[in-house]
């Protein structure tokens, strides 16, 4: 829900606002959050929402559906009455939410929150959606939905193994960075390539440059021992199961028009779980499923977090971390006035 609310005052706030700079010429300060499922991502910000002026935008390519609430792990309303929360529950899990359709919405809410005298910090695990901010958009080319028909009837034929081992002969960098079971990202490589001719990264060579038109503190929440992310993913995954996530699945099947193919079904968990109700999935085995998937999602968000120039890393598995970030923002805030 996009709530433009005043965030509530805070009694250990220095009082910083924006505006405050008496030259106002240089471009406004924004944070970025960045880091793996289950890194603590959400709290942080929480943390500096309680010492600062700040509007939270949501970087998760899930939390933008509407009435997929457990698998997301969604702020819950008193999270979300710390400070406004943009960029979550906007649209039905039928539609489809592109890293055109983001950037275009995060730079416009950023440009609004700056105006309200406060700071906008972008937080979530949606690589490609700070990729495409701080770095603008390629020149991909559109879905072909024709296509994209043609090499879903081949995996359900031979498998996505099969056409993972396709795209190796053809464009062997994009599919070394996937894995065989990784439907979304193998069919999109083979439309693109059938479209253009071309491998991935000749399309991604044609980025439009765009500047973010913020000064960016980017901290990245990253594990120094993967076993602790690891062991967290798990519990999460369990607090999942246990809130019903199977049971909210089932309500989306019965209240939206859904097939496994949608973007939104095939988010970590709630593919699993669609398996689970369409009875290719046993029951029992929807636990290692799903935190086998959480991992790998994980580990796909670090790779992507190692490419990221200009980021500042901080040890997720610190008991101290958030407030580590809390301490970095207000020092970066303090510093920022003074130009």
């Amino acid at each position: 829900m996009i709530s433009d609310a005043a965030p509530p005052t805070s009694s250990t706030s220095p009082g910083w606002r924006p505006e405050d700079d008496p030259l106002n010429a240089s471009p406004p300060p924004a944070i970025l959050l960045l880091g793996p499922t289950a890194s603590g991502k959400s709290a942080a910000a929480l943390e500096i929402a309680r010492r600062f002026p700040i509007e939270i935008i949501s970087v998760d390519s899930a939390q933008v559906y509407r009435d997929m609430d457990i698998g997301t792990a969604k702020p819950n309303a008193e999270e979300r009455a710390t400070c406004p929360h943009h960029l979550i529950d906007i649209i039905s899990p039928e539609e489809n939410y592109s890293a055109a359709a983001f950037r275009a919405d995060a730079v416009r809410l950023m440009h609004e929150i700056t105006a309200r005298g406060r700071v906008p910090l972008l937080a979530g695990g949606t690589m490609l959606y700070f990729k495409a901010l701080r770095e603008g958009l390629s020149e991909l080319p559109e879905a072909d939905p024709g296509i994209r028909a043609q090499i879903d009837e081949a995996a359900m034929r031979h498998g996505w193994p099969v056409l993972h081992a396709q795209l190796a002969a053809i464009d062997p960098e994009t599919a070394a960075r996937l894995q065989p079971t990784d439907a979304q990202r193998i069919q999109r490589a083979l439309e693109i390539v059938r479209l253009t001719g071309e491998p991935l990264a000749a399309s991604y060579a044609k980025r439009k440059p765009a500047a973010l038109p913020f000064r960016q503190l980017a901290l990245c929440l990253a594990p120094s021992d993967r076993s602790v992310l690891h062991q967290r993913i798990a519990q999460r995954f369990d607090a999942m199961l246990a809130a019903g996530m199977l049971d909210e699945v089932r309500r989306l099947r019965e209240r939206y028009t859904l097939d496994a193919r949608l973007p939104s079904m095939r988010c970590v968990g709630y593919r699993q779980a669609w398996e689970v109700l369409d009875g290719t999935l046993p029951a029992a085995d929807l636990r290692e499923r799903g935190i086998y998937a959480t991992r790998q999602l994980a580990k796909r968000q670090l790779t992507w977090m190692r490419s990221m120039n200009d980021v500042e890393i901080v040890d997720c598995c610190d008991t101290e971390a958030a407030a580590s970030i809390v301490a970095r923002s207000a020092e970066w805030l303090s510093r920022d006035t003074q130009r």
